[in-house]
């Protein structure tokens, strides 16, 4: 397991121990969590960047062009 030495304002340490707190966890668990959610939601971002920068415009209309043309819904207008 790494070690991150880590400088805080005072008020964000504050918010963070009382959270950590409430949660009823330790100020390392509550960091842990927080930056695995971050790393997490950039990662899909990425993700989802390099899955659109990969797309087709015209695989996308071949695809289309299999759906059967009918009224929509009622329910979805």
């Amino acid at each position: 397991m790494g070690n991150i030495n880590l400088r805080l304002p005072e008020s964000l340490h504050k918010k963070a121990r009382d959270l950590a707190r409430k949660e009823k966890t330790s100020i390392n668990q509550l960091v842990s969590s927080m930056l695995a959610e971050k790393i997490s939601a950039l990662s899909a971002e990425e993700y989802i960047n390099a899955r659109a920068n990969s797309a087709s415009k015209a695989k996308f209309k071949e695809a289309l062009s299999k759906v059967k043309n009918t009224a929509p819904h009622e329910l979805d207008i």
